[in-house]
This record gives C-alpha cells, structure tokens and sequence, in this order.
C-alpha cells in the first residue's frame, strides 16, 4: 500500500483533491474510497461554494460534477480558472451525454469520467489529470474526437436544447431511456411531482406532445 501511495503525488506527498458534488453521500463515499490515495483538501456542493473554497485550498485536481441545482460544474470551472489557472479539473459524473462531455471539455477539464468508475481506477485517473494527460471513459473518448476533429472550431451549439436547464436536460435524457417517472426521481433525489413539472417544461419549450416524441428527438442529438 505505501508504495501506491507514493506514486500518486507530482509533487512531494500525496495529490491535494477537492470534491464537488451537491450529494453529501457520494462525497463521503469519494473521500472514504480515495483516502488511501490522495489527500482531500475539501468539499462543495454549490457553485458558489465550490469557487470560494477551491481557491482556499488550492488543490492540485477538483473532481467536478456536471449538474448542480444553483448552475454545475461548467460555472465552477469558468470561475475558477480565471483565478488559479494551474488548477486542473476531472469531471465526475452520472451523465454520460456528448454535449456534457463536450461542454466541459471545451470549458477547460483535462478529463470527463462516469461515476460508474471503480475507485481504483478513478484514483488512476486523478494521478494522470494531475501529470498533465487527458483522461476520458472509453465510450466518451469518441464524442470529443469527433467533436473537434470534425469542427475543431465551431461550438457545439443547438438553440433547442440551450432553452432547456441542466436539470430539464438530465429528466429528459433519461425519460429517453425509458425509466418511469418514479425511476427518474429516484435517480435524481427529486419528488415525482417536480419530474412531472420538468417533464412539462420541456414538452412546452420544444413544442411536442408526448414522451415518444421527446424520446426520438433526444435519440437524434445523442442525448441518450
């Protein structure tokens, strides 16, 4: 174990990493996962937290969520590096969807992984963000490829879905999936009445009907 612990570090000790995530449990379950590994500086679940505390503790890697309900990772990372540009940002998140990838990307992070990660391999990837490489889950490798060999200036840009929040974006992507609408509150540790609301919103800002519509045009922006 000594040993792993000492290849972590770029610097003399361990790695300093900062968790952004607005669920308590699954920041506690990082820490407790990645504490053999590296040293974690500290914690933030909103934007405006994250941006203030980053900049106290100035870590060497932040682990980043994509969405947060105060604005996500994207704000976090825009402010912050304005101010401490040698900080370096992993995305950590549920969401495996291209414009997510894509957006932080283009943002500034080094890499974008699932929290389906083993903490192994999560600990894997913080160490190489930190040494300067680019880090991607293998299925979301492609998505920037593609991105920026085909366009490699043009933003990835959709008029339709920017009318829709971050949260609007996650409900819809996973009613495309086909989860319920008790599965989707599940999911995202909201009520079944706010799912519904979402639902609403985005059926009125695209101007469909029904969910089997909603469904074949987030299929056709590989949303889902």
């Amino acid at each position: 174990m000594s040993e792993q612990v000492e290849q972590v570090g770029v610097h003399d000790g361990r790695l300093r990493v900062f968790l952004v995530d607005d669920h308590a449990m699954f920041r506690a379950g990082v820490r407790a996962e990645l504490g053999a590994h590296v040293e974690v500086v500290g914690e933030a679940s909103t934007v405006a937290e994250a941006v203030a505390r980053i900049a106290a503790a100035r870590p060497d890697v932040v682990l980043l969520d994509v969405h947060m309900p105060d604005g996500g990772g994207r704000a976090v990372l825009e402010a912050v590096r304005r101010s401490h540009p040698q900080v370096r940002f992993l995305a950590l998140s549920v969401s495996d969807a291209a414009e997510d990838v894509i957006g932080l990307i283009r943002a500034g992070a080094r890499g974008y992984v699932t929290k389906t990660i083993s903490p192994d391999e999560l600990a894997a990837a913080i160490r190489r963000v930190a040494d300067g490489d680019a880090v991607f889950s293998p299925r979301l490798a492609g998505f920037v490829l593609d991105a920026f060999a085909a366009r490699p200036d043009t933003p990835v840009a959709d008029p339709e879905l920017d009318q829709l929040t971050n949260r609007e974006r996650e409900v819809l992507r996973l009613l495309a999936r086909g989860y319920a609408y008790k599965e989707i509150a599940k999911e995202l540790y909201i009520s079944i009445k706010t799912v519904e609301t979402h639902v609403s919103n985005v059926l009125r800002k695209l101007q469909m009907s029904n969910r089997y519509e909603l469904s074949r045009w987030a299929a056709d922006r590989r949303l889902v």
